[in-house]
């Protein structure tokens, strides 16, 4: 006999009797086939010790979200800042007032220097004259001198710059 257990008519398959009575009834087993019990797990003092007795609470913790120690003063230039009220337009005003103020004055730094030198030279005629190593003082000072110069005063003006915006934040924080 095959292992099919359900009948078959003129070699077609006949459909379970139980289909759609219940979604969980299985198949019933063939005939013959037995179903043995399978032993439990052994009730002894052994197997009772494992389980604990009481659970322990977890101890609570308390979930702070924002540091009381914190002023609101802070939180409020911040939320200022970032919702662009008046009194926040007037910080960065401020601030944009320093950096321009900064970069003002070493650009009149620069034009001023670099533009001295030709009527140093046209005033002090003696002074264009000096050569040094068969190059002339004046091509030198006019051709390699603003290089670095500038370099130093673009660095300066970093620093400067980048204290500003750190005292801002440091007047905002406090």
């Amino acid at each position: 006999m095959t292992d099919d257990f359900y009948r078959r008519v003129n070699g077609v398959r006949e459909p379970d009797p139980t289909l759609g009575k219940g979604r969980n009834k299985k198949p019933a087993p063939p005939e013959g086939a037995a179903v043995e019990p399978v032993p439990g797990a052994p009730a002894g003092p052994k197997h009772e010790q494992a389980k604990p007795e009481h659970h322990a609470k977890p101890k609570r913790q308390r979930v702070i979200l924002a540091d009381p120690r914190q002023a609101t003063s802070t939180l409020r230039a911040r939320v200022e800042l970032e919702e662009q009220t008046s009194w926040g337009k007037l910080l960065v005003r401020d601030l944009v007032k320093i950096q321009l103020r900064t970069a003002s004055l070493l650009a009149l730094l620069v034009m001023v220097t670099l533009c001295s030198l030709p009527v140093l030279f046209y005033l002090i005629p003696s002074f264009g004259r000096v050569m040094v190593v068969g190059i002339p003082l004046p091509w030198l000072i006019l051709g390699v001198a603003p290089f670095p110069f500038l370099f130093g005063i673009g660095l300066w003006y970093n620093r400067l710059a980048e204290r500003h915006e750190r005292d801002f934040v440091d007047m905002i924080e406090n």
